[in-house]
């Protein structure tokens, strides 16, 4: 029996099946389906039929997580840990910051609740089409 001829898979598509991307990372499927049991990030779509479908920025993980692992030997709880600092890094808002905008917004609800104690101005159209506050 012969082997067919691998056909060349763009990198420019918005998705990809687990063979495209085992393919283009050099790795066996069950590789990345072990990995996605390992790490929380990568996590593909699944379309109607269950099949996984892989983005381009899941195609950037894997080929990240295969350098780490292959080339610079991280091991699985590294490479949990280099993702795991950089997304905090990334996302994270410092405590501090959390009670400062905390605080401000206190302070606008109290603003409001005084405002609210004060008798609204009422609006009364005049003849003319004009408009007049009154207290």
């Amino acid at each position: 029996m012969r082997s067919s001829p691998r056909k060349k898979i763009s990198t420019e598509r918005l998705f990809y099946k687990i063979g495209e991307i085992s393919e283009i990372a050099k790795i066996e499927p069950h590789v990345l389906r072990y990995w996605e049991s390992e790490f929380s990030f990568l996590k593909p779509r699944k379309n109607k039929t269950g099949q996984r479908v892989y983005t381009r920025k899941d195609m950037e993980l894997v080929l990240q997580i295969r350098n780490l692992l292959y080339k610079e030997k991280y091991t699985i709880a590294g490479v949990r840990k280099k993702f795991g600092e950089h997304s905090l890094r990334k996302n994270s808002v410092s405590m501090h910051t959390i009670h400062e905008v905390k605080k401000k917004l206190k302070d606008i609800l109290d603003i409001m609740n005084k405002n609210d104690d004060k008798p609204k101005p009422r609006i009364v159209n005049k003849e003319d089409g004009s408009q007049m506050h009154l207290l």
